[in-house]
């Protein structure tokens, strides 16, 4: 530890001098320093090592993106416009929630075992007016599932589906292409 200089101890002055206390007691003129208000001195930096900095290994494997992560641009066009066929439909209407799971399921097993890309997600359109909780309740829970999903690792992105294949009641979901 050291003491302040000359300059530094008139700089402390000068900015202690101009605190406002917060109370309206009467505050005792200025402290003088105690050994704990002291500035330590700051430890010397260890010597730069020459030539490039060393690689940094992955402390974890890279995790599959999540079903929401960014395709590349071509895929977004094509979706965007809804020039892109779906290679299979699966078509949620009149299935409650654990039917509608079990066809999700099933459906992503087949389309993985064909290698198809596009799967087109039939969930229905909610009900204007209507609170959520009555209708819409497989298009609410379908993200969780798709994340939680066995069949997670071998989709690429879900995206809302075109006007032409059923807008905002369809999503598409892209599957990664076959290894």
């Amino acid at each position: 530890m050291r003491t302040l200089g000359a300059d530094e101890r008139e700089l402390w002055d000068r900015v202690t001098a101009t605190i406002r206390p917060l109370s309206r007691k009467v505050v005792a003129a200025p402290v003088q320093p105690s050994p704990s208000m002291l500035v330590a001195q700051p430890a010397p930096l260890p010597p730069r090592a020459k030539g490039p900095p060393p690689r940094r290994k992955a402390l974890l494997p890279a995790s599959p993106p999540r079903p929401g992560a960014t395709l590349d641009g071509s895929w977004d066009k094509k979706l965007a416009k809804g020039t892109l066929e779906p290679d299979q439909i699966l078509d949620l209407h009149g299935h409650n929630l654990d039917g509608a799971w079990a066809a999700i399921d099933s459906g992503l097993e087949r389309a993985i075992a064909n290698g198809d890309r596009v799967l087109l997600l039939i969930t229905g359109h909610a009900r204007a007016g209507e609170p959520p909780i009555v209708r819409g309740r497989i298009r609410a829970a379908v993200h969780d599932w798709l994340a939680h999903s066995r069949h997670a690792r071998h989709i690429a992105a879900v995206r809302g589906a075109h006007r032409r294949h059923g807008g905002g009641g369809s999503l598409y979901l892209i599957l990664r292409r076959p290894r």
